[in-house]
């Protein structure tokens, strides 16, 4: 069993239009230089963009508020906790009260939501947690909970910068419009499509994607779409195929998937590769004494038997169109059984740019995990010397 000391993790609270958001992240160790301002506040606002986003982005301006965990400009190796405040809360401070309602107020101001909307989490959480009014679960199910991750996986990513490890992300398709992506892909990924409306790296597909989210927008319909996370940098070795809890691979399938309308998740090119004969599928192996061992392919995306093998991780992730539609589906009012239109709240038309931004966020905490639990480590200095030392050995 890891010592769970050196074990980094993250918890979240708070709903979508509650007072704010809380991140907790836990097993960074202490003397890594960290600054909100540089570090954190520009992934959130990196989640806040993208063609297609509705009017809540226009309203919310993320920064995370740092509350313990620091001191001076560097972590202590205590837990991190972070606030992300809702400015939407004004208009919700009687609806999300934590305080029971007055017994002669107008039921209305409460914005109670009895009509479950398909493909949302509203039915079966109400049914599992006996809820009468829906908002009791999508207000938790939003997500506008990834403004959380996001702020922790920025620390992680800063953790994994301290060892030469660069994450990124961009848009492979939205809708029925895919990219023809460059070979080889840039080296800053993210820098590269910071300027895009969808971050996507084929200009004329992001003219196309765009396009097709107003038509799709005009039939009020939703977007769903692919996109790609990818890291840099990585040691062979993390993860283990010893137990089926600690294959790497798996531990990124669940983390991307529990993103939310995210619905599959490949370690690089996996459908193709399912189709290809064996001699094509994997990954033939070198090594030179200035290269040590590499590969010239990298079908395999980064890892194999569970475990990174030093070539670029890829991880391509599918997301749905979103479940609240401007014209919405049909559905059961929960209180009196009759069939209804779904509920409507305010919508994005496609979250698929944002949705890459999380995915990097998770990607980076799933990959700063598996190196506090290989490396351990109380300070930043002695997780350094620790890949150092493996570094040497594996080079020999």
């Amino acid at each position: 069993m890891h010592d769970t000391m050196h074990r980094l993790g993250f918890r979240t609270a708070g709903e979508s239009h509650g007072r704010g958001l809380v991140a907790l992240l836990e097993g960074v160790p202490a003397g890594l230089s960290l600054d909100m301002q540089r570090d954190v506040d520009p992934e959130l606002r990196r989640r806040q963009g993208g063609y297609g986003r509705g009017r809540r982005m226009q309203i919310e301006a993320d920064r995370a508020e740092l509350v313990s965990g620091v001191r001076l400009g560097e972590t202590l190796g205590s837990p991190i906790a972070m606030l992300v405040w809702n400015r939407d809360w004004e208009n919700w401070k009687t609806a999300m009260s934590v305080e029971r309602p007055m017994e002669d107020g107008n039921p209305k101001a409460l914005r109670p939501h009895y009509l479950p909307r398909p493909g949302h989490a509203d039915l079966v959480g109400s049914l599992k947690y006996d809820r009468r009014d829906v908002r009791d679960v999508l207000e938790r199910a939003s997500a506008r909970e990834t403004a959380a991750r996001v702020a922790c996986g920025a620390v992680a990513k800063r953790l994994l910068a301290e060892f030469g490890i660069r994450v990124g992300s961009h848009v492979v398709s939205i809708g029925a419009v895919g990219a023809e992506l460059p070979d080889p892909l840039p080296e800053d990924l993210n820098g590269a499509v910071a300027d895009d409306p969808v971050r996507c790296l084929d200009p004329g597909s992001s003219e196309a994607m765009v396009a097709e989210i107003d038509r799709l927008r005009k039939e009020n319909e939703s977007l769903g779409g692919t996109f790609e996370a990818r890291a840099w940098g990585l040691v062979p070795g993390l993860g283990s195929h010893v137990s089926w809890n600690e294959r790497l691979d798996g531990r990124i399938a669940q983390a991307m998937v529990s993103i939310q309308s995210v619905k599959g998740v490949s370690i690089g090119p996996a459908w193709e590769v399912s189709a290809a004969p064996g001699s094509e599928a994997h990954d033939e192996i070198f090594h030179s004494p200035e290269r040590g061992y590499y590969r010239e392919t990298n079908r395999a995306g980064g890892l194999e038997g569970g475990m990174t093998n030093g070539e670029t991780l890829i991880v391509q992730v599918a997301i749905k169109p979103i479940s609240t539609l401007t014209k919405p589906l049909r559905s059961v009012d929960v209180h009196t059984k009759e069939s209804q239109a779904a509920h409507k709240e305010r919508t994005d038309s496609t979250v698929v740019p944002a949705a890459g931004v999380v995915g990097e966020a998770m990607l980076a905490l799933t990959l700063a995990r598996a190196y506090r639990e290989k490396f351990g480590g109380d300070h930043i200095d002695d997780v350094r010397a620790a890949i150092d030392a493996y570094r040497r050995r594996i080079a020999t």
